[in-house]
């Protein structure tokens, strides 16, 4: 019994935190101490309106998801996190709520001590309703970090060493391009590109240019599927029906991957853009870092086929897909919840 007593307190002493949660635009995903990632969900909540003012939670995460697909009718969907931070309090309050107490994350911990990754720059007044969300939720104590600082950690970027690195998150509904060093991020260029905004690029090309009307679903479809940064090289088709802009009545078209990136490459030209200004306003000896170490991707934006190729062409600098750039961000956060320290250097003023 003393032996086991004594493991839990060294454990615990050990422990930053016990649960990090990211807040996507897109999804929201939440690693536990030990147990890696245990949800990861839509970041949605469908509901219906009896009456003016008053919301009748239909469903949260998956559940949402499902029911709009069967029941679409009177249920509306609301996406709370948009380009990465609180667009509604009272409906991502009732979606942490939700995730926090789902039986997968509560058997973990009952009041727990949470760390939350946020964009790069938010202002006091989003971190304080983040804060205020999770305490709602029933958090103990929260911690907050930035969103490229998680993604650097989790791509296996060595953070607290004394050299440059920069990492390059595109996420669902931002883009931030930052320096890292000594635990700090020395430099961030963000810009609001991401997964959300390609799908728009898609869905706007097919309108205007082939007359053909798609919904999102189809549009992220097609940048997952045949989606290319680099237009002319390894041309693939896939065929696509929608509404036709004309007669109303629906058509099928076949497409090629060229499509899809001439449609994608003003969103794409944005991100190395912020690249360039991103470099451009780093100090010099870091540069010579970044040119010795290289550029790393994470984020879904990085599996964009050949977007690495892309940004290694017209930034002349070697550039890596991190592993599972999906779910960089979160085990990177779930990397600092055993790091006391990492957590101390890293963690934003609130």
């Amino acid at each position: 019994m003393l032996e086991l007593f004594s493991w839990l307190t060294k454990s615990d002493a050990n422990a930053a935190a016990d649960i990090y949660v990211d807040l996507g635009t897109a999804n929201t995903l939440i690693a536990a101490r030990g147990k890696g990632i245990i949800l990861n969900e839509p970041s949605l909540i469908a509901y219906t309106q009896p009456s003016p003012g008053k919301k009748k939670i239909m469903g949260v995460g998956i559940d949402a998801q499902e029911k709009l697909a069967k029941t679409a009718g009177n249920i509306i969907a609301q996406k709370p996190i948009r380009d990465g931070v609180i667009a509604d309090f009272e409906t991502t309050q009732t979606m942490l709520r939700h995730f926090l107490s789902k039986p997968g994350v509560k058997s973990v911990f009952s009041r727990p001590r949470v760390v939350v990754s946020l964009p790069y720059g938010v202002t006091d007044v989003e971190k304080r309703a983040v804060v205020e969300a999770c305490k709602w939720a029933g958090a103990k104590q929260v911690f907050l970090i930035d969103e490229p600082m998680a993604a650097a950690i989790g791509a296996g970027i060595p953070v607290k060493a004394a050299k440059g690195n920069m990492v390059i998150d595109i996420g669902g509904g931002t883009t931030e391009v930052a320096v890292i060093a000594l635990a700090d991020i020395v430099y961030c260029q963000a810009c609001r590109v991401g997964g959300h905004k390609l799908d728009e690029a898609i869905a706007d090309y097919f309108k205007r240019y082939k007359n053909l009307i798609i919904s999102e679903a189809t549009a992220e479809y097609l940048k997952v599927s045949i989606g290319t940064a680099v237009p002319k090289k390894d041309i693939s088709n896939a065929t696509v029906t929608g509404r036709d802009t004309e007669s109303g009545l629906s058509r099928t078209i076949e497409v090629s991957s060229e499509d899809i990136g001439l449609a994608m490459n003003d969103c794409i030209q944005e991100i190395i853009d912020a690249i360039h200004r991103a470099l451009e306003n780093t100090p010099p000896e870091l540069v010579s870092d970044i040119i010795e170490n290289g550029i790393t991707l994470a984020g879904g934006g990085a599996l964009i086929r050949n977007l690495d190729l892309r940004i290694q062409n017209e930034v002349r600098l070697e550039v890596r897909v991190a592993e599972s750039p999906l779910t960089a961000i979160a085990k990177g956060g779930e990397a600092v919840l055993t790091d006391p320290e990492l957590l101390e250097k890293i963690q934003l003023e609130i």
